[in-house]
Order: structure tokens, then C-alpha cells, then sequence
């Protein structure tokens, strides 16, 4: 007899034992454990998922990606891959994070103990992810209190950090070495940035200054938990769509926005014939959604048992794709604009990733009417977006410190906030670096090694885990024990065939394609390629570990162990735990109690 089949009858016999759980599954009512706390709403964990999936990235990689692949026609693999591999996909984290109730690290421990290095991947990925994406919404700091002056201080060349070869638009006929007095307010009066990553520099105080404020208004946002965080979304989440609105209102008004935004629309259909088109759709609906992160699974497990998930996976997922299209009409209707000004072909601007937040946009602004308005306006919606991501990813660590050391953590520190303080403290520290002269190097190392290299991976082996291992049945099973009903045919295909299929693709791909990483012309040293991939093992390195902690731990012989491993519960059965989530009471006031452990700490 199969292990799962054991598994179900063993299930079955304990159910039969126990006729309280009979009664709570019976009445459709199955409550939290103890000292876990619940969102006061369902629609605080809707608004809070959509904060988290709704970021940055819609505001500058998605415009990017779509410029870069001939505009109209990257919406066409875009919203295929929305429908086939985004939906589907964080359906499944949801559901295993609200029926395991655990973060990450012990949900994908329960769920396949052969991978449950996948949880502690997805956990140290967030952690560094968000020692650097809080430099992001420093930056952004700056910006917005550089708004409240007339001009903006990047609207000319007549300052002190100007060089000889600044102009104030660019032109085509205009010297190559040229620079506009946005890029030079980026480079040479925020950043004072050096030659490369070989000169240190100094510390910039100004950027460290805004550093501290940044993490401590984070810290303020969550140091109550779900309680806290539930209450700030209904800010965070919503204000950036009423500027947006606003900023397109303005935009579509503007002489030449037309053309930018038929750029967007029209399909430029040879491109559809490349398959990096098809990968960078595929990868963009990966990151922005944020599958592999764990953030969205640790939220998920503050769900109500018999929450609807399927309702919150399509209103996250849709609304964050609608908010990407939405952030594509007021970007290239910007677009449109400063081609008009420039006299040259929306094609033919210069854009680059992240230089479209700080550097292209901020120089539509300055020819605009009321610019330093518009300006405020767009920076304190890229603070509401940057807090909303980064409320998630220092979310990730804190729940999975509390899920595994929550009862030794309490009694050294007392209170929950003193952790959330520990963890944004030290991840404050961890940032230093990226406010000295070199920052912008460390950053972009930080960020192409970990949110490409890294994340490819990591994804690959969670969807092995959970739609290989442990199986789409089981997750069926669970999402009918939560609401009753099973997933209909659509998923299960797209877990069984198209979502592994297309990551696997994906992953390929970006290994064959891999690049070492750049700063606009100035290519990395060896050593800091070297120490690139450090960063990366930082947060892979976790997956073969388990592995092998798992079958060390578990008794038998090599292929005795090598079967239970890939058994769910398996670590919790050899240690005479539940077979099932724990279900319990819960009381906000009430003390956490003791909880089984489901692995050994590595």
C-alpha cells in the first residue's frame, strides 16, 4: 500500500478518535490555534496582498519590459501568462499557507521534509531582498523632499553639480557623452557615486538619514502584526491608484501623448515570434505577483480557516496585472510627450530599467505645468508602493522566527514588537552600504544576483515540492477541508503540466542567457562577481542542506528514508505529532502554547 494511501487512513482513524475536530469539520467551522493571531477583516489580507503584489516593479519593470519588447505585443504573452502560470500558481501558495497555518519554513517542511529547504530559501531571499529594496524607497525619499522647491533642482543645468557636458534635453544630434540634467541629478547630487565598485567613498548622510526614517516608518507600520499592517493598507494599497488616475488625467492631455500610448497598444506582431518575448512576460507575471518569496504564504496563514482563497487569488492577481496596464498608459503617454519634445520616434528614447523612476520620468515632470506638484505626487506613491512590498518580506522573517522559536524568542524579548525591532534593525545595518558613494554598485549586484539568479531557482523547487511531491490531490483535499469545495479542472492541469512546464523553460533560459552583472557601461570586477554569487548561495544553498538534513535525521534505510522524505507529515510522524494542521481556539489575548516541532532546527 501506497504511503499516501496509509497516510489518508491514518488521517481518517485520528478524525474518528477525535469527535470534537468531527464536529468543528461538521458545523464548517474550524478555528485558529492559540496565540495566533487572525486579520480583524478579510478584506485587510485582500488589500495587504494587493500592496505586496503591487509594487515598484508595476511602475518602471513592466513599462520597461513592454518598451523593450515593441509595446502592444508584449501584452499579448503577458496576459497568457497571467491566465496559465501567475493565477494558478499563487492559488496554490495560498492554499497551503491557510491550511497549514504556518509561514514558509514549516509549511513547505510539513508539506515535502525532503524540500523544506525551499521554506528556509524563500525566507534568508526576502530577508536580503529587503536589506536593499528599502534603498529603492530611500531614494524616493529624497525625490519627494526635493519636490517642494521652483524649479526642481533637475529641471536645469545651472547647479553645482553639473558637468560641462550637461544639457537640459536630449536631442539627436546631441554628443554621445552628453548627459541630461536629470541623469546628473541621479548620479552626481543624490548618489555622488564613484568610478565602480573598486572606490568605497563616503558614507552620504543625507541618504543615511533617510534610511533610518524609512525603516523606522516600516517599523511603525507592522510592529503590531496583522493588527497594525491591517490597518495602514487601507492607505498604502489604495492612495497610489487615486495619483495614478491623476498623473493619466494629466498625462493624456499633454501635446504627443497619443502617439506614446498607441505605441503601447498596437502590436508590433514580429515580436511575438521571439521566445524572449514569451520569457520576460513569463518572468514579469513571476516577479510582480511575487511567487516564491513566501510573502504572500506567510500573510495566507492569518487567514480564517474556511476563508474563500480563490476570491483573494483572483483580486490580488488582477488587480495587480490591471494596475501594471494602468501604470503603462501614464508612462508612455509620458513617453509619448518628451518624444514630441525631443522630435525624435517613441522607439528611440533612451530607457533603462530603473532610470525610468528616477531619471526619464523626473524629466517629464520638469517640463510639465505645476511640476513640483506632480513630482510630490509621484514620489509619495512610489513611498505607499515601496512600503506595501517591503511590509511583506520583513512579514516573511518574523513570522517564520515566530512559527520556530516563537516560545525562547518571547521569553528573551518579552513583546513581539522587540522582535519585529531586532529584525528591522538589523536589516537597517545590513543596508549601510548602499548609502555610501558606491551604493548604486552594491545595489545593482545585490538586486541582479538575487532577484534573477536566485529567485529562477527557488521557484523551480517550490513547484517541485508542492505540485510534484506533495501533490496536486493532497492540495485539492485541503482546499476542500477549508471551504468544502475541490479546485476545479483548470488548476489542476495548470499545476500538473503548464506551471512546471513554463518555469523549467524559464529557468533554462536564464541560465543559457545569464549575464554577469553591469552598471550602465562599467562591467563588475571578477571579485565582485565572485561575491555576487555568494549573495545567491546565501539563499540556494538552503535547498541541498535540508535535503540532507532530512534524510539524516529520518530513520531506516537510504530508500526507506528517501520514500518518507518525500512523505508529507513524515518529520512530525517520526516525532508522534498530528497528521493535520493544529486547530484550536484562538484568543488575541491568549498566551502562544507549546507547539510541536515539526523539524530540527538547522
Amino acid at each position: 500500500m501506497t504511503f499516501w494511501a496509509q497516510s489518508v487512513k491514518s488521517q481518517r482513524r485520528h478524525r474518528q478518535k477525535d469527535p470534537t475536530l468531527e464536529m468543528e469539520l461538521d458545523q464548517g467551522t474550524v478555528d485558529q490555534e492559540p496565540g495566533r493571531p487572525t486579520w480583524k477583516r478579510q478584506i485587510e489580507f485582500t488589500l495587504a496582498g494587493i500592496g505586496c503584489a503591487v509594487g515598484l516593479g508595476n511602475i518602471w519593470r513592466f513599462p520597461y519590459l513592454c518598451y523593450r519588447s515593441g509595446g502592444g505585443a508584449f501584452l499579448v504573452p503577458y496576459l497568457l501568462m497571467l491566465l496559465v502560470m501567475g493565477i494558478p500558481l499563487l492559488y496554490m501558495e495560498l492554499i497551503l499557507g491557510q491550511y497549514m497555518r504556518r509561514g514558509p519554513v514549516q509549511a513547505l517542511a510539513k508539506a515535502c521534509p525532503l524540500l523544506k529547504g525551499v521554506g528556509l530559501a524563500t525566507v534568508a531571499i526576502s530577508f536580503i531582498m529587503c536589506t536593499y529594496y528599502n534603498i529603492i524607497i530611500t531614494w524616493g525619499l529624497y525625490y519627494l523632499f526635493s519636490s517642494f522647491q521652483s524649479p526642481l533642482p533637475w529641471q536645469s543645468c545651472n547647479n553645482t553639480w553639473n558637468t560641462p557636458n550637461c544639457t537640459d534635453r536630449i536631442n539627436p544630434n546631441t554628443s554621445s557623452h552628453s548627459s541630461t540634467a536629470s541623469q546628473q541629478f541621479f548620479n552626481y547630487r543624490m548618489l555622488e557615486r564613484t568610478g565602480g565598485v573598486e572606490e568605497s567613498g563616503v558614507l552620504r548622510w543625507e541618504l543615511f538619514l533617510l534610511l533610518l526614517l524609512a525603516w523606522i516608518l516600516l517599523y511603525f507600520c507592522i510592529f503590531k502584526g496583522v493588527k497594525s499592517t491591517g490597518k495602514v493598507v487601507y492607505f498604502t494599497a489604495l492612495f497610489p491608484y487615486v495619483i495614478l488616475l491623476a498623473l493619466l488625467i494629466n498625462n493624456v492631455q499633454l501635446p504627443g501623448a497619443m502617439e506614446g500610448i498607441r505605441f503601447f497598444i498596437v502590436p508590433n506582431w514580429e515580436k511575438l515570434l521571439e521566445l524572449e518575448v514569451w520569457v520576460n512576460a513569463a518572468a514579469q507575471i513571476f516577479n510582480s505577483i511575487g511567487i516564491g518569496f513566501g510573502s504572500l504564504m506567510a500573510m495566507s496563514s492569518y487567514n480564517n480557516f474556511n476563508n474563500n482563497i480563490l476570491k483573494d487569488t483572483l483580486a490580488i492577481s488582477i488587480t495587480n496585472s490591471l494596475t501594471s496596464i494602468l501604470a503603462g498608459f501614464v508612462i508612455f503617454s509620458a513617453f509619448g510627450y518628451m518624444s514630441h519634445l525631443q522630435n525624435i520616434p517613441v522607439s528611440e528614447l533612451a530607457v533603462d530599467g530603473p532610470g525610468l523612476v528616477f531619471v526619464v520620468y523626473p524629466q517629464a515632470f520638469a517640463t510639465m505645468p505645476v511640476a513640483p506638484l506632480w513630482a510630490i505626487l509621484f514620489f509619495f506613491m512610489l513611498l505607499c508602493l515601496g512600503l506595501d512590498s517591503q511590509f511583506a518580506m520583513v512579514e516573511v522573517m518574523v513570522t517564520s522566527l515566530m512559527d520556530e522559536f516563537g516560545g525562547p524568542l518571547m521569553k528573551f524579548l518579552r513583546h513581539k514588537e522587540m522582535l519585529v525591532l531586532a529584525v528591522c534593525s538589523t536589516a537597517f545595518l545590513l543596508g549601510i552600504p548602499h548609502v555610501m558613494q558606491v551604493g548604486i554598485y552594491v545595489f545593482q549586484l545585490m538586486d541582479h544576483y538575487t532577484a534573477i539568479v536566485s529567485l529562477m531557482f527557488l521557484a523551480f523547487f517550490e513547484v517541485l515540492a508542492i505540485c510534484g511531491l506533495y501533490g496536486v490531490r493532497r492540495l485539492s483535499a485541503n482546499l476542500k477541508e477549508m471551504t468544502g469545495n475541490r479546485p476545479n479542472i483548470f488548476f489542476k492541469v495548470c499545476w500538473m503540466f503548464v506551471a512546471p512546464l513554463l518555469i523549467t523553460i524559464i529557468l533554462v533560459f536564464t541560465i543559457i542567457q545569464f549575464k554577469p552583472a553591469r552598471y550602465e557601461d562599467y562591467v563588475y570586477p571578477p571579485w565582485a562577481q565572485g561575491i555576487g554569487w555568494v549573495i545567491a548561495m546565501a539563499s540556494i544553498i538552503w535547498i541541498p542542506l535540508g535535503a540532507l538534513h532530512t534524510l539524516w535525521v529520518l530513520p531506516g534505510t537510504f530508500t526507506e528514508r528517501l520514500v518518507k522524505s518525500i512523505t508529507p507529515y513524515a518529520l512530525e510522524n517520526e516525532r508522534g505529532g498530528d497528521t493535520y494542521p493544529n486547530i484550536a481556539v484562538i484568543s488575541s489575548l491568549g498566551r502562544e502554547t507549546e507547539k510541536p516541532h515539526i523539524q530540527t532546527n538547522l
